[in-house]
């Protein structure tokens, strides 16, 4: 059975750690340290390790753990394939084999936060639940902000997302939730999923508990970047921008600038 564990790195990132018996997976140890002393700390090896985009804090501790793990493999975007590291280019539609999990991960392209950016995708999962590794693409109740792309591919890589099966569970990068959900609340005050979805990561965070991952079903009835198709997201961020807004990906466009300026 493969475990799924995560390994806090900088101030709020999240490095996935999949391992079957001593055999280790990371995605995005953007720092080597955590992750080695992980490593050391359960006997594992590591065997391989999957990138979702280029940014530094997802990256930059690949080198290092390569260095004590030369015969680990690389998985990264393939416009930005990380050649000096010796990745494996991976694209939209790709499979990703990691016979020491026994699994086979589906490569999504999801540009809007990077042009980059991939996503990984299990459908057979853990015990029947789908597994989704979306780097800063989807956040619990948020998405990330639009460093590169433009709201049209954010919108279109979140609809595939949506698309999923409700029961797959999203691991995302950062601990973002809380403050995620405060702008969520602003835009859809009534939404009573959302209320008990605020209560109980209030509750997780004041113990310390991270709070994902989440779920596609979780999110589709709490995070408005999911929900820009509601009348009511529609009609809050259409007061909030002061025009009106005729197209799912101009209601879209508006919530994330109001969002950048939350």
């Amino acid at each position: 059975m493969v475990n799924i564990s995560l390994i806090p790195a900088f101030q709020d990132n999240y490095i996935w750690l999949l391992t079957n018996n001593n055999q280790a997976v990371v995605v995005d140890p953007g720092q080597a340290a955590p992750v080695e002393q992980v490593l050391a700390e359960r006997e594992l090896t590591l065997t391989s390790i999957l990138i979702t985009h280029h940014h530094h804090d997802h990256t930059g501790g690949v080198k290092a753990l390569l260095a004590n793990w030369p015969h680990a493999k690389v998985y990264a975007p393939a416009n930005k394939p990380l050649p000096a590291l010796g990745a494996i280019a991976v694209n939209d539609g790709d499979k990703v084999t990691l016979p020491e999990l026994g699994m086979e991960f589906e490569v999504m392209a999801v540009p809007g936060h990077t042009l980059d950016h991939i996503a990984y995708i299990e459908p057979n999962g853990v015990a029947g639940e789908p597994l989704l590794f979306c780097g800063d693409t989807l956040f619990s109740g948020g998405c990330g902000r639009l460093f590169e792309g433009t709201p049209e591919q954010m919108h279109r890589s979140l609809t595939r997302f949506a698309a999923l099966p409700d029961n797959t569970r999203v691991y995302c990068a950062h601990e973002y939730t809380q403050s995620n959900l405060a702008f969520c609340h602003a835009v859809e005050p009534n939404n009573a999923e959302l209320q008990k979805y605020l209560q109980k990561v209030a509750k997780l965070r004041q113990q310390g508990i991270p709070t994902v991952p989440s779920s596609i079903g979780q999110e589709k009835a709490i995070n408005v970047f999911l929900r820009t198709h509601l009348d009511s997201v529609r009609a809050s961020t259409e007061a909030h921008a002061g025009a009106e807004l005729d197209e799912y990906i101009k209601v879209f466009a508006a919530l994330r600038r109001w969002k950048d300026d939350f």
